[in-house]
């Protein structure tokens, strides 16, 4: 096996174990949520005046799927919709209190992760951190790429 193949596997296998480490502590403090529910939450939490654009953009989806699960969380009260004064035709999103205190807790297990892992991290030099950053930036560049390639724009889902 190359190196290559080392490293596509070694990322492959690091976000599993994460996940995987993640989950319990996840789904015992976020019942009754899905990932995916939990993922649009955050998105939407993190990006003030979110559309479904920015979300298909964000989450890698179609602007349809999206379309999908806005209208259920609006349904379960997480999110709600609204439209700027000066822009009628454009809707936009929003957590509800219920969605701010799911995104709340999501925050908070990121944390907690975030302090398990610190030991790792902490042994790690500015270089190796810069390193790391401007491969994964090359390969994202690189993934961005193909998918324009492809000819397929999120957008227009």
């Amino acid at each position: 096996m190359n190196k290559e193949e080392q490293v596509i596997i070694g990322l492959r296998e690091l976000f599993n174990k994460m996940a995987w480490l993640n989950k319990f502590k996840m789904e015992e403090s976020l019942k009754g949520y899905k990932p995916s529910e939990v993922h649009y939450i955050e998105c939407i939490g993190r990006n003030v005046d979110s559309n479904v654009t920015k979300l298909a953009e964000s989450l890698y989806m179609t602007r349809g799927a999206i379309s999908k699960m806005t209208k259920k969380l609006i349904e379960k009260g997480i999110i709600q919709s609204y439209r700027k004064p000066d822009n009628k035709k454009e809707i936009y999103f929003r957590l509800t209190e219920q969605g701010q205190r799911i995104f709340k807790v999501h925050e908070k297990l990121h944390k907690e992760f975030q302090e398990r892992d610190k030991a790792v991290f902490e042994q790690v030099t500015d270089e190796q951190f810069d390193s790391m950053l401007r491969f994964v930036e090359k390969y994202s560049r690189h993934l961005d790429a193909e998918i324009k390639k492809l000819g397929i724009d999120v957008k227009s889902e």
